[in-house]
């Protein structure tokens, strides 16, 4: 399954935001430096059912839970039908490709997004909650770090046409069992000046991985740590027998 990230309103923003470039990715440090370590933890522990998607919807942010937030600015979203997904072809780098995939759910059981916008910044947030079958999050991981260890650069296609982008390493936090933080950064072009910069945070929690995105053009921003580790929480204690 192939899930494009959900557009931010208003339609205006959703065409820029959206449609430029979907994701880059290339390491300019070592991944190794930058993963942090794996914890232990009550979902290291105990293997557990897959959560649904019902169970993920529950777990989002509701109305109100988000400081900053426009009112009905944080939707809620299932992942669009796989007949109706865009369809591009892969990224020149087969890791790069690998780090795609995980962050949008690819091989995942079930999979909810949110979109965040944010008061005073057109640019908006999204999240990806993904559950797996036991085990499979923990390899989905693993995968994960080790395209993100070689990743550098690629070029790809989005709806714009043709694109190069890069990813920069940056420090994870310390939540959930274990986390990676980058940003993938995109020229847009002379028609857009700046360059498209997005921030990426993967958590693993048990059998879940939540991606954080915060998308700036011209800039940088991050996503708002205190959310992800209250998301985080969410989807640990759900876990917990």
């Amino acid at each position: 399954m192939h899930v494009r990230a959900p557009r931010p309103t208003p339609a205006s923003v959703t065409l820029i935001a959206g449609a430029l470039i979907t994701s880059g990715c290339s390491a300019e440090q070592d991944a190794g430096s930058t993963v942090a370590a794996p914890r232990a933890t009550a979902s290291n522990k105990v293997a557990v059912a897959p959560l649904t998607r019902e169970q993920l919807r529950a777990l989002t942010f509701k109305e109100g839970e988000v400081p900053g937030a426009h009112e009905g600015g944080i939707g809620v979203q299932d992942p669009m039908p796989e007949d109706e997904q865009p369809r591009f072809p892969p990224v020149s780098d087969s890791d790069c490709q690998t780090v795609r995939d995980i962050r949008t759910g690819e091989h995942a059981s079930a999979v909810v997004l949110q979109v965040f916008n944010w008061k005073g910044d057109i640019w908006a947030g999204g999240s990806t909650l993904a559950a797996y079958e036991d085990g499979k999050a923990r390899q989905a991981f693993a995968q994960l770090k080790r395209a993100l260890a070689s990743c550098r650069s690629f070029e790809g296609q989005s709806y714009t046409g043709k694109f190069k982008a890069t990813l920069t390493m940056e420090q994870a936090p310390r939540v959930g069992d274990e986390a990676v933080r980058f940003r993938e950064i995109a020229p847009l072009g002379p028609e857009h000046p700046g360059d498209r910069n997005e921030e990426m945070t993967l958590v693993r929690t048990g059998n879940t991985i939540a991606t954080f995105r915060r998308l700036n053009v011209g800039g940088s921003s991050s996503f708002p740590a205190g959310l992800i580790s209250r998301q985080v929480e969410r989807l640990e204690h759900a876990q917990r027998p």
